[in-house]
């Protein structure tokens, strides 16, 4: 796996410019925290490195590609604040969803990961904040990828699943895959890098 870059990236969003002049490179093996205040573009980051959400300027390439010439989304799991997921449906159906978008062979990993196994057959409507958090998650094991972006990962999460989240994202890490996370206050985790996003406004 190559470097992941962004050269001069800037973002604005309804005529504002959130940040500008951003430049990064991650290796692999790296956990870079992305910290600022509320509205300097923590989301909005994470969005336009997962291909969500263009640039207004600059680029960024992974593994030897730029996003201009194709999409990176095949590279990394984004893990948004407020993950998207069908409530009619069962954990294990929201799972074997996602499985077959990614291209997943199997949900018994992504289940076992944050002990999900004994709410596979729950409709996602009925779980707590934190179990529909851990089940979001789970999605980074359907599917094999070098890059993780994480929009606040420990949100809504009891001391528990948060060890067990920062036990994977330490495995992730050592095993050469690279983890982006927007958070606020102390995380337990010693970053590699710290991106200050209030610095580029």
């Amino acid at each position: 796996m190559h470097n992941l870059t962004a050269q001069s990236l800037a973002c604005e969003r309804n005529g504002r410019t959130l940040f500008s002049g951003l430049n990064i490179v991650i290796t692999p093996g790296q956990y870079v925290e992305l910290r600022g205040p509320n509205g300097a573009g923590k989301s909005s980051l994470l969005r336009l490195l997962a291909g969500l959400l263009p640039a207004s300027a600059g680029t960024i390439a992974a593994d030897g590609k730029t996003s201009a010439d194709e999409p990176l989304a095949t590279q990394l799991h984004f893990i948004a604040h407020d993950s998207a997921m069908k409530t009619a449906m069962t954990v294990a159906e929201n799972l074997q969803f996602w499985c077959d978008v990614l291209g997943g062979s199997a949900i018994a990993n992504a289940l076992q990961a944050f002990s999900l196994e004994s709410l596979r057959d729950d409709p996602v409507q009925l779980l707590s904040a934190g179990q529909r958090r851990r089940l979001a998650l789970s999605r980074l094991f359907v599917a094999e990828r070098p890059i993780w972006l994480l929009d606040e990962p420990a949100t809504a999460l009891d001391q528990k699943s948060t060890s067990t989240l920062h036990a994977h994202m330490k495995a992730h890490t050592e095993h050469g895959g690279m983890i982006i996370a927007a958070v606020h206050g102390e995380t337990g985790l010693t970053p590699d890098q710290t991106i200050d996003l209030g610095q580029y406004t």
